[in-house]
């Protein structure tokens, strides 16, 4: 359970369809929320063999939110399912390239996705 003083920053918003999930992301990816951001998501892993991460609305992302994307990533792959992002930001596709994680994750384009 995330700090109740950061409660508010981060909040998910999940669209299950039979061959993807989609999870729209909004507000901040920082210490505080990332358990609660990692526990949100990768309780999804054993029911769909594609996760697709919207974050359109991540306005800010720490280390502590890059280590969390990883963490997911390794999870996904290991149960022989897809993690990917969709509309990254400015500040977070730096933050990805600068670390060399940009390629780890298979980025789909700014319509890679359909929900049904």
């Amino acid at each position: 359970m995330p700090d109740d003083s950061l409660v508010d920053r981060l909040t998910l918003d999940i669209d299950r369809a039979p061959d993807v999930t989609v999870v729209r992301c909004s507000g901040e990816l920082v210490l505080g929320v990332t358990n609660f951001f990692y526990d949100n998501v990768r309780e999804l892993i054993p029911g769909t063999k594609r996760i697709v991460l919207d974050l359109t609305d991540l306005k800010h992302m720490d280390s502590m939110g890059i280590g969390t994307l990883v963490r997911l990533y390794v999870s996904a792959k290991s149960a022989g399912c897809t993690l990917e992002l969709i509309n990254l930001g400015k500040r977070v596709r730096e933050l990805l390239g600068l670390t060399h994680l940009l390629d780890m994750f298979k980025a789909c384009g700014e319509q890679g996705v359909r929900m049904p």
